[in-house]
C-alpha cells in the first residue's frame, strides 16, 4: 500500500484547497492509498468543519510553520523554515514514512529541499523540474526553471530522465526527444545547444529527433523537450499566457452579440473540450526528476481539482520503477563517456 505525504500549507490557496484536494484524492483513489497530511492541525480541522467533511483516515503531522513565496529557498535546509510543513514532509519522505511527496509551495525551496534532504539519484548531476505542457499530445518540458545555467551533460541527462518518465507514467513508447533551439539545423544555437546536440545524437538510449523550434514544439514534434531552465521557464510561461489569452479572446468574440451567442450555445460542448485541453491542472503537477524519491510540485494557484490530480500523479510515479531506470541509464551514459 502506497503512502503519499501532502504539504497542506503550501501555495496561494492553502490550506482550504489543498485539504479539499486531498479529500478528493482519497475519494477517487480509494482505500489502497494512505495519506500523511503535514501542516497546522487546527486550521485543517477548521476547514473540514466549514466544508462538512471528515479527516478520519488521514494521519496528521502538525506544524504551524509554513514556507512563503518570499522565503529564501535554502531556509528549508538551514534557517527559520526547517520545521515548516515542506521541510517536515521532505524529511518524512527521506525516512521512508511515505512513497511520494506533493506540495504547492515555493518552487525554489521545494527544489532545494528535494535535492539536499531527499537527495539525488546516484550519478545525476542536477535534478530538473519537468512540466507537462497541456498540448495534444502532452509534451514534457525540462528543465522548466530550476537550472538557469546548464551544461551539455545536464541536457543529456534531462533527456534520459524525461524519456523514462514519459514511458512509465504517460505510456509513450520510445518517447521522441527534441532539443529546444532557434533553428532546426544541426549547427544552430550557442555552444550549449551544439554540444548537447552531439551528445544526444550519440546516445543510443535517447530517441533524438533533433532541434525543435518553438513553433513546431507545439505541433507534436516531440514527446520530451529539453533545454536549460532559463529558456524553459520563459517558454512555459509564454505558452501558459498565450493559452489564457486565446481562450479569453474566443470567449469575448463568441459573446459579442446575439448571433455569436447562439453560435456559442451550439458549440458549447466543443468549447469545453478545448478549454480542458489548455488546462494544465488536468495533467497534475511537475515532477522533480533526478531525486531519489518522487516529489511533485503542484502549481502555486492550484484549486482542489488540480491538487487532487497532482496527488494522483504522485501515486502513479510511486508505482513505477522510473528512478531505477534513470539510475541505470545515467550510469550507462557515464560509462560510455569514460571510454572516450
Amino acid at each position: 500500500m502506497k503512502t503519499v505525504i501532502v504539504d497542506i500549507m503550501g501555495g496561494d490557496k492553502a490550506p482550504a484547497e489543498t485539504l479539499k484536494g486531498a479529500v478528493l484524492a482519497k475519494e477517487e483513489l480509494g482505500s489502497e492509498i494512505n495519506y500523511i497530511l503535514v501542516g497546522d492541525k487546527a486550521q485543517m480541522e477548521a476547514v473540514a468543519k466549514e466544508n462538512g467533511f471528515s479527516l478520519d483516515g488521514f494521519e496528521i503531522v502538525h506544524t504551524d510553520v509554513a514556507v512563503t513565496m518570499e522565503d529564501d529557498p535554502i531556509s528549508v535546509v538551514r534557517g527559520d523554515k526547517t520545521e515548516s510543513s515542506m521541510a517536515v514532509g521532505l524529511r518524512l519522505l527521506k525516512e521512508g514514512r511515505g512513497d511520494a511527496f506533493v506540495s504547492t509551495g515555493n518552487t525554489g525551496a521545494l527544489f532545494t529541499g528535494a535535492t539536499l534532504i531527499v537527495r539525488k539519484i546516484k550519478g545525476v548531476k542536477r535534478p530538473a523540474i519537468a512540466a507537462l505542457l497541456p498540448l495534444q499530445p502532452p509534451v514534457l518540458l525540462l528543465d522548466s526553471g530550476a537550472n538557469v545555467v546548464a551544461t551539455p551533460e545536464y541536457l543529456e541527462q534531462f533527456a534520459l530522465m524525461g524519456s523514462a518518465y514519459m514511458k512509465n507514467v504517460m505510456g509513450v513508447e520510445n518517447p521522441r526527444v527534441g532539443l529546444l533551439n532557434n533553428g532546426a539545423e544541426e549547427h544552430k544555437g550557442t555552444e550549449l545547444q551544439t554540444e548537447a546536440y552531439q551528445r544526444l545524437k550519440a546516445n543510443a538510449d535517447v530517441n533524438f529527433v533533433g532541434n525543435v523550434e518553438g513553433n513546431t514544439a507545439v505541433n507534436n514534434a516531440c514527446d520530451v523537450l529539453v533545454t536549460d531552465g532559463f529558456t524553459g521557464n520563459i517558454f512555459l510561461k509564454t505558452l501558459e499566457g498565450f493559452g489564457k489569452m486565446l481562450l479569453k479572446t474566443l470567449k469575448t468574440t463568441l459573446y459579442k452579440n446575439l448571433k455569436t451567442k447562439i453560435a456559442a450555445l451550439m458549440v458549447k460542448k466543443d468549447l469545453s473540450g478545448l478549454k480542458k485541453n489548455f488546462d494544465s491542472s488536468e495533467l497534475g503537477g511537475a515532477p522533480i526528476l533526478g531525486v531519489s524519491k518522487p516529489v511533485i510540485k503542484a502549481h502555486g494557484s492550484s484549486d482542489a481539482k488540480a491538487f487532487k490530480n497532482a496527488i494522483r500523479q504522485a501515486v502513479t510515479f510511486a508505482d513505477t520503477a522510473i528512478n531505477d531506470e534513470i539510475a541505470a541509464s545515467v550510469a550507462k551514459s557515464k560509462a560510455e563517456d569514460s571510454k572516450e
